[in-house]
């Protein structure tokens, strides 16, 4: 079977531009969005440059010009989006609606795969507030796609590892802790960690593979399944060092968005449900779901302790 052409957007961003990578990689002809709204931003520029040297496709297209998104898709097989839904970032999940509007009046894309790769938003509508909009817009965005009736898959790959392994889950800091850790309750709850790269691997096999049409996969590797607990003992293993343990009660730990600016508090929210509720790892895999590294296990992915010797000095 022909490999899918696919269509990144946003694809100069933290996981799009894997996704580019990745995808090139796999043997797919790659075509990426350049937005004309850049402007002056060279950073971007110069990676769009990059992608071309690499082999990849430019496609100009504007989200205030509808002609110019759908003449983009209609190009292509497959659209993956990975616009930013991280609020200390850019957050612009929504906007995916225009692109759904032009992928439903092309109506040649066989599989869209939506701005998600992160906790699956059908499974937190009791999230806390802020935080909870990230998942709302989400659902919003696949309510729009399943009354187009526009083929799917949603791609759940739980924390990123640069944001969530190598600084032993410590908020407000992306490396790890000197001295002090603190710890959310005892510590005890599975969390999923992945490799960014990883994640992308695991995205692009799954776009021309039947099962995965109209389902959600989770990117959940049982070696990556850890406790917080773990991922620090994984630390202090290679480390060669005892880190103090500041556990934190779950009421401390909400009582600390008191004063955060708003993409603070989103960030506290997100936590909670991750390091004290469980949220990527308290239920099973069901109907209309299915899990990476059981589909794909000839992929090796990153174990933690693998990862964490990026950052030993």
């Amino acid at each position: 079977m022909a490999k899918s052409k696919v269509l990144v957007v946003g694809g100069t961003g933290y996981i799009g531009k894997r996704i580019v990578k990745a995808s090139l990689a796999q043997g797919h002809t790659t075509y990426v969005l350049q937005r004309p709204e850049i402007g002056l931003d060279i950073d971007k520029l110069q990676m769009f440059l990059s992608f071309k040297e690499q082999g990849a496709r430019l496609v100009e297209a504007s989200f205030s010009d509808h002609r110019s998104l759908v003449e983009a898709v209609k190009q292509v097989d497959v659209v993956i989006c990975t616009m930013s839904g991280v609020h200390f970032r850019s957050h612009n999940i929504l906007l995916q609606l225009k692109l759904v509007d032009a992928i439903k009046e092309a109506g040649n894309v066989k599989r869209f795969l939506p701005s998600e790769f992160g906790m699956d938003p059908a499974i937190m509508g009791h999230a806390i507030e802020p935080g909870r909009v990230t998942f709302d817009e989400k659902m919003e965005v696949r309510k729009a796609i399943e009354e187009a009736h526009i083929p799917y898959t949603y791609i759940s790959a739980n924390c990123f590892a640069g944001y969530f392994a190598g600084n032993l889950s410590q908020l407000g800091t992306l490396v790890p802790p000197k001295h002090k850790v603190c710890v959310y309750g005892q510590g005890n709850v599975k969390v999923v960690y992945m490799d960014e790269d990883d994640v992308a691997t695991y995205t692009i096999k799954s776009i021309d593979d039947p099962r995965t049409l109209n389902k959600t996969v989770y990117i959940r590797p049982q070696e990556n399944i850890l406790t917080q607990r773990e991922l620090i003992g994984k630390w202090e293993k290679l480390k060669g060092i005892d880190l103090e343990k500041i556990s934190i009660s779950e009421q401390d730990f909400l009582s600390s968005m008191k004063g955060m600016d708003y993409a603070g508090q989103v960030g506290v929210g997100h936590f909670y449900h991750i390091f004290y509720e469980g949220c990527l790892t308290n239920f099973e895999i069901g109907e209309n779901a299915e899990e990476a590294s059981e589909l794909y296990p000839e992929v090796r992915y990153t174990r933690m302790d693998e990862y964490l010797k990026r950052y030993i000095n």
